[in-house]
């Protein structure tokens, strides 16, 4: 049986909204029931492949259902708007043939584990973030799978997809789709994500998807059509017209977004989603619906380690409080604040949202180490506006820390990964941090193993929308110096060619075969290893208090940090680094164990350029 929120399952306080539902086709004894949620439409039909069509019924809140006594798990079916538009189903669970395309009718229930896996705590959490069509060669389920060994092998402990949702044409990142229930059927069938979910969890890893509920995508989107309520004028995103989460319609808009990231969770058995662009969710409800979402799920799924994660350019700490030390309603935020920051320091790079970050890189990234987010309610020169709010109190796991992620690399002009931008040493500099800092790391697809290949924006648009995101994205890039003139945008590849699109897959020829990326992975899966034996036993102790240094550099605009947290038990861990091109004055070391450091040339009374050195223990020492 599809998803359905029981209002008597709702945590206490928690808006159920009108009526209960249930999203999708409902499989029955005798029968498949039908239903579509379509207020602005006078009539609705079923098209069921075969059979005549079914006129459905329509109650006083524009539900309409319809039953047929012919349909059965693998039956096609659509709907017929006012007897001439011809839509898929919004809650369809796999469109075999593209989004166009008649729906096949899955028995989702049938998915569920007898005997579900329990996930595992998030502060052993490891995120390894992949495109699931370009992660492997075959670009689907399977290839992931036969990974698994690989990445387990690594240290990885959750793998987090890029989004799943169906979109039309062969190819896309997933944040523009049209069907949220629908996994792509370019990467396989509901049966095939469900073995590779069922194959990590055998390996004892978790498995993650991100899910985009802030817009749709701009081809194939029928909702305006008959469900004109979907959307609101009343506030406006970087989009068009916001989803509607208000009043008596957003009530249905919260229902089947609820519904599908119950969905995700219970029938397919991830252990955590990652929601993108929350701060692009506009609500002014009483009960904001981050809130309500949150609630519910971790009353529905008690028991199980469940992982709700978060972009929000708000920084908006409330959403990551604990109590006694328990997460509340998200887990962690995206640490933007942490990449762009390093970002600079590492390549001098002051251009697009890196600006904000450039005036001090070196106090960015310090704050962000200590305190989870940069910007706490200053103004971001971006926006001209304050951003952010105080988030000392968080515990560190509170944010995810990345080197490298899709937007970070795919957003720019030419894909470049941080192996093609700073030297070698930077590069072992930045995974020592990345990994060994008591914040969740997240690795991006390849980056263990130092890949070069590109990672390119790429959809499969057609008409004018191919033209106008082929032009915008030239004009996107028109204000950087490296793109300057008419003749330079034309280097940016086109993200409608197919040759974006494979360009983009990783070379696992390269990766596995390579002696400096075998090297690499080695050094990440070291550090990996330190991380689980050292890091995460004092993630469970819990950090209590943070301090940052800054190392600055004579004459330079660069220098380097001396950051040290404490556990409740009095345990310290350090990290001292320079960012430099010169060697600096090496502060004092704490009493204790050095677990790491790379690139020392200049003696212990100095920090050479791009050294990093991590050490555990209490007290501090002289020189």
């Amino acid at each position: 049986m599809p998803i359905e929120i029981e209002v008597k399952e709702l945590a206490e306080g928690v808006r159920a909204g009108p009526k209960t539902r249930r999203y999708g086709p409902q499989i029955m004894e005798n029968g498949v029931l039908f239903n579509l949620w379509a207020p602005s439409a006078t009539s609705v039909e079923l098209l069921e492949v075969g059979h005549s069509p079914r006129t459905m019924s329509c109650d006083d809140d524009g539900w309409y259902q319809g039953f047929s006594p012919t349909a059965h798990s693998g039956s096609r079916y659509q709907f017929r708007i006012n007897g001439e538009l011809v839509v898929p189903d919004p809650a369809s669970h796999f469109q075999p043939d593209d989004v166009s395309e008649p729906g096949e009718v899955i028995d989702v229930a049938a998915l569920r584990d007898g005997v579900p896996y329990l996930g595992r705590p998030w502060a052993e959490a490891v995120i390894y973030e992949l495109h699931v069509g370009t992660f492997s060669e075959e670009g689907t389920y399977a290839g992931v799978e036969r990974r698994l060994d690989y990445l387990r092998d690594l240290g990885i402990t959750a793998i987090e997809l890029m989004p799943l949702n169906d979109v039309p044409g062969r190819h896309n990142w997933g944040y523009d789709g049209v069907l949220l229930n629908a996994p792509n059927a370019r990467y396989g069938r509901p049966e095939d994500l469900k073995r590779l979910i069922g194959a990590a969890h055998d390996r004892d890893m978790m498995v993650y998807l991100d899910v985009v509920y802030n817009h749709f995508g701009p081809q194939l989107n029928y909702l305006h059509s008959y469900a004109e309520n979907f959307f609101t004028d009343r506030h406006s995103t970087g989009w068009g017209p916001a989803v509607n989460l208000e009043g008596e319609e957003g009530a249905f808009v919260r229902e089947f977004l609820i519904s599908n990231a119950l969905m995700w969770l219970r029938d397919y058995g991830f252990d955590g989603l990652r929601f993108d662009a929350v701060h692009a969710l506009k609500d002014d409800s009483e009960t904001n619906f981050l809130v309500e979402l949150a609630e519910i799920v971790r009353s529905q799924l008690a028991g199980k380690h469940v992982h709700l994660m978060l972009e929000n350019e708000a920084n908006q700490p409330h959403l990551l409080e604990r109590t006694d030390g328990q997460t509340k309603l998200y887990d962690a935020q995206w640490g933007d604040d942490f990449h762009n920051a390093l970002h600079v320091l590492l390549t001098g790079e002051n251009e697009g949202y890196y600006s904000a970050f450039a005036d001090k890189p070196l106090e960015h990234l310090a704050r962000s180490l200590t305190e989870g987010f940069a910007y706490q309610g200053e103004i971001f020169p971006l926006h001209n506006k304050s951003r952010g709010q105080p988030s000392s109190h968080l515990p560190p796991e509170a944010t995810i820390f990345f080197a490298q992620n899709h937007d970070q690399v795919g957003n720019r002009a030419l894909g470049e990964r941080l192996a093609k931008l700073i030297s070698s040493e930077q590069l072992k500099q930045t995974m020592v941090l990345l990994i060994l800092n008591p914040h969740v790391p997240m690795l991006f697809m390849g980056e263990e193993s130092a890949a070069q290949t590109p990672f390119l924006f790429f959809a499969d648009w057609k008409g004018e929308a191919a033209d106008l995101t082929r032009e915008g994205r030239r004009k996107e890039f028109a204000r950087f110096e490296a793109f300057s003139s008419p003749e330079l945008r034309e280097r940016i590849p086109d993200p409608c060619d197919e040759a974006t699109f494979m360009a983009s897959k990783l070379d696992w020829t390269v990766l596995d075969h390579s002696p400096v990326s075998r090297a690499f992975r080695a050094l990440t899966q070291a550090l990996l290893r330190i991380r689980q034996d050292t890091i995460v036993p004092l993630l469970q102790d819990g950090f209590v208090s943070a301090k940052a240094e800054l190392l600055r550099a004579p004459a330079a605009a660069t220098g380097g940090i001396n950051v040290q947290w404490q556990t409740a038990k009095g345990e310290v861990l350090q990290i001292m680094t320079n960012f430099s091109a010169q060697a600096l004055p090496r502060p004092p070391l704490i009493m204790g164990e050095t677990l790491c450091r790379a690139e020392q040339t200049s003696g212990h009374l100095y920090l050479s350029p791009a050294e990093i050195l991590v050490r555990r223990g209490a007290a501090l020492t002289t020189r």
